[in-house]
């Protein structure tokens, strides 16, 4: 993945102290540096004597040219004294991207009643200009430049941007069509693009098993890892060396189709012409792909290679998701429910050490492919994309891990804070029982991207719109 690149475009007002502007520009630029995240910053320097965004017309068209022609991903407007409200809608609107609004905190007054920036007056000022320019933004508290209320909104709305940033690029991997019962995962393949100009790239089960066999009869170095990764990391006793070979060239005839065709996800029939086709099961080479940050679903599920994407990129790609069936609720704690399917959870996500790759278990003929046992619990956001009647929406929610019953396949026992309000959402729609797990909390991003995708209304139940409102103007710091 590219990292994202954030425009960096201070701005002062000419009534106010340049000085005390200049310092803060240098001050902001330090402090998100210190944040750690890994974005590459494009700033003003080089375009007047003080890299900063000011009051005439040349220097907004000259900044805007700049900043397109660097094809930032997200701009970030700090005003480091009361600011010049329309030169930086000028350039937000030019720009058209994501955009961060946000000042330091005055200081008192000098001894002589002169104020040096009076910098909350110019994002009230910034915030009307940017409404009338038709230009979303996020705002972040006026705070100072240590607070903590400041890290955590510039940090979510970078993780917002990057959603945004992989959504409006997203490009599926489709192979095979959905199987013929499963009717929730009809999608709309033409509406997706017009809409949200999502491209699906579908390929037939012929096409994969064809490079399969080419590369399961040669000997690619990509081949020999993924082989030895399934050696080390599985208990693979159950299933022949020939298995091994199949589902490690599944693994890597996958990924060279999404790479080679520029998908950062995939949806496959899993289920189940594939194995009759090539005498295994897809499930440990979805398995492996999410784990080095190519999200596969099954049963064609494009819609959650969508949730997938977005959930991924809220964590700035640090944290591979997994996609669960949502199964049956817990056998003694109210709010408790089983997250779930065959075998297809990150290997890295295992409790055991050395998790079994086994035989499908639903059915004696089944072939092997599956990789069995529960996965680590912990706090985890639970998304899903979905859409019907045009309409489309994202549903929200925190999970945390809990204690269950052993069950076959890959899993996990989750408890939410009201199952009952969750169930009825989930039923009601326009969702299904396929949900995207990820061990993080990515909530607040997704809904903050939301005002950046027209056509995607965010759908939180835990917490709620409210919270994640609170949430981001500091609350509980």
């Amino acid at each position: 993945m590219a990292k994202l690149k954030l425009g960096y475009a201070p701005t002062r007002r000419f009534t106010f102290s340049a000085e005390d502007a200049y310092k803060y520009k240098v001050l902001i630029r330090e402090r998100i540096e210190s944040f750690g995240m890994d974005i590459d910053i494009v700033d003003l320097e080089g375009l007047n004597d003080e890299g900063l965004l000011y009051d005439d017309h040349f220097n907004a068209d000259a900044i805007a040219r700049k900043l397109q022609d660097e094809r930032v991903d997200a701009v970030f407007f700090p005003h480091c004294n009361f600011g010049t409200e329309d030169t930086v809608a000028r350039v937000a609107k030019a720009v058209g991207k994501p955009t961060l609004l946000w000042g330091p905190r005055d200081e008192a007054p000098l001894e002589d009643g002169m104020r040096l920036r009076d910098t909350q007056c110019g994002l009230f000022a910034t915030g009307k200009v940017l409404r009338r320019f038709n230009v979303p933004f996020t705002y972040i508290t006026n705070s100072r430049v240590n607070d903590p209320v400041f890290e955590r909104g510039f940090t979510n709305f970078v993780a917002a941007a990057n959603v945004v940033k992989t959504f409006k690029s997203l490009r599926i991997l489709q192979i095979g069509p959905r199987p013929t019962s499963f009717w929730t995962m009809m999608c709309n393949e033409g509406e997706l693009l017009e809409r949200f100009g999502i491209e699906l790239h579908p390929i037939t089960l012929i096409d994969i098993q064809r490079a399969s066999k080419k590369v399961e009869s040669g000997n690619s170095s990509e081949l020999a890892e993924a082989i030895d990764y399934i050696k080390a990391k599985l208990d693979y006793s159950e299933v022949t060396e020939e298995d091994v070979r199949r589902i490690a060239a599944l693994k890597v005839a996958m990924k060279q189709y999404a790479v080679g065709n520029g998908c950062s996800a995939i949806a496959i029939q899993c289920w189940s012409a594939l194995q009759e086709a090539m005498g295994i099961m897809p499930c440990l080479a979805n398995a492996i792909l999410t784990d080095e940050q190519i999200p596969v679903t099954c049963e064609t599920d494009i819609h959650g290679a969508i949730t997938s994407v977005m959930v991924q990129a809220a964590t700035m790609n640090t944290a591979p998701t997994f996609f669960a069936d949502l199964t049956i609720r817990h056998p003694d704690n109210p709010n408790g429910e089983l997250l779930f399917h065959c075998g297809n959870f990150p290997v890295s996500l295992s409790v055991e050490e050395k998790p079994k790759l086994r035989k499908h278990f639903l059915f004696d003929d089944h072939s092997p492919g599956t990789h069995e046992g529960e996965i680590r619990g912990g706090v985890m956001t639970i998304a899903r994309f979905d859409g019907d009647h045009g309409e489309y929406s994202i549903f929200l929610g925190k999970a945390r891990g809990i204690q269950g019953p052993y069950t076959r396949g890959s899993y996990v026992w989750v408890e939410v804070n009201d199952w009952p309000l969750w169930e009825e959402r989930l039923v009601k729609g326009p969702y299904v029982h396929h949900a995207v797990g990820i061990h993080a909390n990515a909530i607040p991003a997704i809904y903050e991207a939301c005002q950046y995708i027209p056509g995607l209304t965010p759908d939180p139940v835990d917490p709620t719109e409210r919270e994640i409102q609170a949430w981001l103007r500091g609350a509980g710091l």
